[in-house]
């Protein structure tokens, strides 16, 4: 497996010749920078930007098999519960995933579990009858800001879009269900990236990260470690009428790991996604929801009963610290992902969001100088 090793200056400083984006950390990245580094995983978008109507779906596939007869080993983090997801009481008890992972806006939740398991019941009828009922699994984040969420313009074929566009390359930024989003008072979105932990036994494994970006207050966004925030304020390159008070929005966050790992490890995986959320400045306000999941590409477990169980070595605990670090510097960077990718929207009632590049044309200078204080 090829790597993308992180720029040789100080720890933590963007490299200007990094990219479309600031780069952080100092773990080297998969080939792609992306969630689509670990084998297997897809990502699809259906994207709608017509008017008032700026939102959509992503699909997150965890496999190439069927997700139904091949259930992923998964588990959540609730870093704060303020949101509306579908399925995470299933996908807590008995730890699996059984369909795609889906993205969409706040009240289209439903259309969306509905289509999951129309899909599922057209590939097996036994479902529901013979079979056990399909647990749908759905994330949401409210883009009411930019979208007119009460017109519900998503349906089920945008789903089935988004399943059939799904691919290890994929866009981020301003679409699918990132389409409206908001995120420190700009332009948010879906962004991902990836890390790769090496063991002390020198193996190596690859965590990668997709994130639907809808948080923060445009005072505390930190990039790298800089108050990139408080500087973009003091510019007053546009007003943010709804940047002052508490911290509102959501976040949702999917991890992926070729890791053998089992459910609770995959727990203690997710809850380190809080670390790299932190360090962009967020601070899980009372209305954000920020959640995580984390799920292993390393094995399945069979529908049937008479498939066999499959046979896994998981790591030990004592080697999850290189995945922890993983996963807080591939969070990181997706959120960083997700904004310097997008692009500007306006929206419903003429609402509008510029992306941080559209704000800071010369955020290139901003890092330079830092790296050369250093």
């Amino acid at each position: 497996m090829s790597v993308q090793q992180p720029p040789a200056h100080a720890a933590g400083i963007p490299s200007p010749c990094s990219g479309d984006a600031p780069r952080v950390g100092v773990l080297p990245s998969g080939p792609r920078d992306s969630i689509g580094d670990v084998a297997g995983v897809r990502v699809g978008h259906a994207t709608l930007h017509d008017g008032a109507h700026q939102t959509g779906v992503t699909v997150v596939v965890p496999h190439e098999r069927d997700a139904f007869l091949h259930k992923t080993p998964a588990a959540a983090a609730i870093i704060n519960g303020f949101g509306k997801s579908v399925g995470l009481m299933q996908l807590e008890e008995l730890g699996v995933l059984e369909t795609p992972i889906a993205l969409t806006n706040t009240f289209s939740v439903g259309t969306l579990a509905a289509a999951q398991i129309r899909a599922a019941v057209s590939r097996h009828g036994e479902i529901g009858r013979s079979w056990p009922t399909l647990n749908p699994l759905v994330f949401e984040c409210n883009d009411g800001y930019l979208n007119d969420i009460q017109a519900m313009a998503i349906g089920a074929e945008h789903y089935a879009q988004a399943c059939d566009a799904a691919a290890p390359e994929f866009a981020q930024g301003s679409v699918g269900a990132g389409r409206g989003m908001s995120c420190f008072g700009h332009k948010g979105g879906i962004g991902s990236a990836s890390r790769v932990a090496t063991l002390d036994d020198r193996r190596e494994f690859v965590l990668g990260a997709l994130v639907l970006a809808n948080f923060g207050r445009l005072e505390n966004l930190t990039i790298a470690g800089q108050p990139l925030g408080r500087k973009l304020a003091a510019l007053k390159h546009e007003a943010h009428d709804d940047s002052s008070g508490p911290e509102k929005g959501s976040i949702i966050m999917i991890l992926a790991t070729d890791a053998p790992l089992d459910v609770r490890q995959l727990a203690r995986v997710a809850k380190r996604s809080a670390a790299g959320l932190a360090r962009t400045g967020s601070v899980y306000g009372h209305g954000s929801g920020d959640i995580a999941l984390a799920f292993s590409s390393a094995w399945q477990i069979p529908h049937l009963p008479d498939t066999p169980m499959p046979a896994v070595s998981m790591l030990h605990e004592t080697q999850l610290d290189a995945l922890f670090e993983a996963c807080a510097e591939a969070v990181e960077q997706a959120i960083v992902h997700a904004m310097w990718r997008a692009a500007s929207v306006t929206g419903r009632d003429g609402h509008h969001r510029r992306s941080i590049t559209e704000a800071l044309p010369d955020w290139r200078r901003l890092f330079d100088m830092k790296s050369s204080e250093n």
